[in-house]
């Protein structure tokens, strides 16, 4: 599996440091298997903090022996114990198990505005899970230990005429 990872600076040795904001699936190091979205993130990564240059890492992962080796949470869709873990986690409230990967669909820009109706109590978590249906959801994988950063191979960065 190639995956990505957007940023203002290239990546070539991940680690997991500390956040200052919670995000869908807590701590650890996010990537995807989409590039598109990965240039996408770098880009509001290097505007938000005015330093560095649009960069994207490239990894090679053994999905397979790393996925069998540890422990992996995988959200095929947008369903409603995705919607649960998102929401906990961005409230900084997820106190439930940890795992080693966490894969599922990123609540991106594009359903930000509803997943914030949802948590304002506006939408039902019934309507909110039918207006996910209706958006185009983009993966991501977060690796949360030293043990899944383990099987990542970086192989390069995305050429720079493919970032403007």
């Amino acid at each position: 599996m190639i995956i990505y990872h957007g940023s203002n600076v290239v990546v070539s040795e991940p680690k997991l440091i500390q956040q200052n904001r919670f995000l869908d699936f807590g701590f650890g190091f996010y990537t995807t298997t989409n590039k598109t979205q990965a240039i996408g993130f770098a880009d509001k990564v290097t505007k938000r903090r005015k330093e560095g240059a649009k960069a994207v890492s490239i990894y090679e992962l053994d999905e397979k022996k790393a996925f069998d080796e540890c422990s992996v949470l995988q959200f095929e869709s947008a369903n409603e114990a995705w919607l649960d873990f998102v929401s906990e986690n961005r409230a900084g409230n997820y106190k439930g198990e940890t795992y080693d990967f966490i894969f599922g669909p990123v609540a991106n820009d594009d359903v930000y505005t509803t997943f914030t109706l949802y948590t304002a109590g506006v939408l039902t978590k019934e309507q909110t899970l039918e207006a996910l249906k209706i958006k185009k959801l983009y993966n991501q994988l977060v690796l949360t230990s030293r043990k899944a950063l383990s099987y990542l191979k970086f192989i390069g960065t995305v050429p720079q005429e493919e970032l403007k």
